[in-house]
């Protein structure tokens, strides 16, 4: 198949989404399929991966977003010969695929990858809540029918979605990870690097540090298991907007030489920092499919975290991790300590951990998301040469 995976953004921008599409356009490659990239940003940036179509677009500050309303003539021309496309953010490009694929009867999958609803509320609070609610509820259901297949990585997203007001079919395919990495043979990174001995217990912690992780949360929660426990550690493994703050608030609440910031860390390092830690921990409540959970899950290590859409989906309470009611400071100390006092309960749950992040090796959700691809468009082909619309366009097509 020719599959166009449609994205408002893509590399060298990092996210949880980004890294997924280029893991699974390469898992479907050496399955033998055809996988194009159609996104926006400077077209003069070189990739390195092939069928990466860019089109321009004007950047939003430095956010690697670019905006833009349409494709090139080039890259309208080249998504008119996908036999599918999958589409991985709703509004912009999500519109581009209804106004360039369904006219021609090129299926149309979406995979809702963001809790929209959350990031709504921490990004534009100066927006009445009922606004952004009421926004969603119009604009989600009405994309969502007028797609032929809508996917949630998690059956916690597929309840947000139905609360959403979407009416139509939703099947659960788990964003696929590549497992590899985590597994058995990493040189984990040195703790003396970050000032830390052998004996500490550390937690890590790697992602986007931003307001939507909740991690003045966690550092409230770290600051007072260690009054109690001096032989433990936080270490937070990535960047974003709220990286100083979190820096002067760890100074204010006298932790700082217990809390290390490593920085941007290239994703092909993320695992030595995993081998190096003992437990993983995140506050964050805006999961859909929380692929560093998974990460770490592969790597052996429990995880701590809150009963939310995408975490209650992946992690399994008191067998693979500890997961508490959201917000519930007391409760989530309380499991640190647990998780710092009981190694054997480390132990356990790390070697559950690791098992039950086989689920989610991205060679089986590949095939799982094919499976899906072939129903869809055996589906449209027997209705497309019936529709007139369909075929008078398609001819127009064949004369330009």
């Amino acid at each position: 198949m020719r599959i166009g995976m449609m994205a408002d953004v893509y590399t060298p921008h990092v996210s949880g989404i980004t890294n997924y599409i280029k893991l699974n356009k390469s898992a479907l490659e050496k399955q033998g399929h055809e996988v194009f990239v159609f996104t926006f940003g400077d077209e003069d940036y070189h990739d390195e991966e092939p069928h990466v179509i860019r089109s321009p677009g004007m950047p939003l500050m430095d956010t690697g977003y670019y905006l833009s309303f349409s494709y090139t003539a080039e890259a309208r021309r080249l998504l008119r010969t996908m036999d599918i496309v999958h589409v991985h953010h709703p509004f912009l490009t999500g519109s581009l695929a209804l106004r360039f694929c369904r006219p021609r009867g090129i299926p149309i999958v979406f995979t809702n990858h963001t809790r929209y609803d959350l990031y709504a509320k921490v990004y534009l609070p100066i927006l009445p809540e009922a606004f952004g609610e009421t926004a969603l509820e119009t604009y989600m259901p009405a994309f969502c029918r007028a797609c032929d297949l809508v996917v949630s990585p998690s059956a916690g997203m597929r309840d947000v979605l139905i609360k959403m007001g979407v009416n139509v079919p939703i099947e659960v395919v788990p964003n696929g990870v590549d497992l590899e990495p985590f597994r058995a043979g990493i040189q984990a990174a040195e703790r003396q690097e970050l000032g830390l001995s052998k004996d500490d217990v550390v937690f890590i912690y790697t992602g986007r540090l931003g307001p939507e992780k909740n991690l003045h949360f966690l550092l409230r929660s770290f600051a007072g298991a260690v009054q109690a426990f001096d032989k433990m550690a936080l270490v937070l493994v990535g960047d974003g907007p709220e990286k100083e703050d979190l820096v002067d608030r760890a100074l204010t609440m006298r932790i700082s030489e217990r809390v290390k910031f490593t920085g941007m860390v290239p994703y092909n390092e993320i695992h030595r920092y995993l081998a190096m830690g003992d437990a993983f921990v995140t506050a964050s409540v805006t999961e859909v499919h929380p692929l560093s959970v998974i990460e770490a899950m592969a790597m052996g290590l429990p995880v701590l975290g809150i009963h939310s859409p995408g975490i209650s989906d992946t992690v399994r309470d008191g067998e693979t991790g500890f997961l508490v009611a959201e917000e519930d400071l007391a409760a989530f100390t309380a499991k640190l300590v647990r998780l710092v006092t009981d190694p054997e309960a480390r132990r356990r749950m790390g070697d559950n951990a690791r098992l039950a992040a086989e689920e989610f090796a991205i060679e089986r959700t590949s095939q799982m998301m094919v499976e899906r691809y072939q129903r869809v468009v055996e589906r449209k082909q027997a209705t497309r040469s019936r529709q007139w619309s369909v075929r008078w366009t398609r001819l127009l097509d064949s004369w330009r």
